[in-house]
C-alpha cells in the first residue's frame, strides 16, 4: 500500500468517525484494490493475520458507514466492494448494475452505466434497489488464444 492510499483510506475512517487501525486500513487497500467485489471469504484467504470476527465486524461497520456496499453472487454469497463518494450512513447509492460472470463467478460492479429510471406503482416507496445481470464477463467471453 502506498502512502498516499493509506492517508486517503485514513482520512476516510475519519470522515466515517471510525477508528484508524492497522486490520481496517488493510481490508480498504484490499476491496479498492479490486475491480471484482470480494467476498469475506476470499478476503480471510488473504488476509490470513485478521481473524475471522474482527473482519465480519469490520465489512459490517464499512458497510454501515457507506463505506462499502454488499452485493449477492450467483450462490448467494455476499460480496462487498467500494461505495461512491455520494453513499453515506443513511442512505447507499449503490444503484448500478451488478454484473455475476456464470464462468469465473466474479461481480463487477458497473458504475458506468446509464440505468433507466424505475417508476414503481402508486403507494410503493423504494429505499433502494439491486439490478442483476449474468452472462461472461469480457476475460471469461474472449475466445480461446492458441
Amino acid at each position: 500500500m502506498t502512502h498516499t492510499h493509506n492517508n486517503n483510506f485514513e482520512d476516510l475512517l475519519e470522515k466515517h468517525h471510525l477508528k484508524k487501525t492497522g486490520p481496517r486500513l488493510k481490508v480498504l487497500s484490499m476491496l479498492s484494490a479490486k475491480d471484482v467485489a470480494t467476498s469475506q471469504p476470499d478476503l480471510e484467504g488473504v488476509m490470513n493475520d485478521i481473524d475471522r470476527v474482527t473482519l465480519y465486524r469490520i465489512l459490517n461497520a464499512f458497510e454501515e458507514k457507506g463505506i462499502i456496499h454488499k452485493v449477492f453472487d450467483l450462490n448467494g454469497t455476499a460480496n462487498y466492494a467500494m461505495c461512491s463518494s455520494a453513499c453515506g450512513e443513511d442512505h447507499h447509492h449503490d444503484e448500478h448494475l451488478h454484473f455475476n460472470c456464470t464462468l469465473c463467478k466474479n461481480v463487477y460492479c458497473l458504475d458506468e452505466l446509464n440505468l433507466p429510471e424505475i417508476k414503481l406503482p402508486k403507494g410503493f416507496k423504494p429505499e433502494g434497489f439491486t439490478l442483476y445481470a449474468t452472462g461472461l464477463c469480457p476475460k471469461c467471453s474472449k475466445p480461446a488464444q492458441n
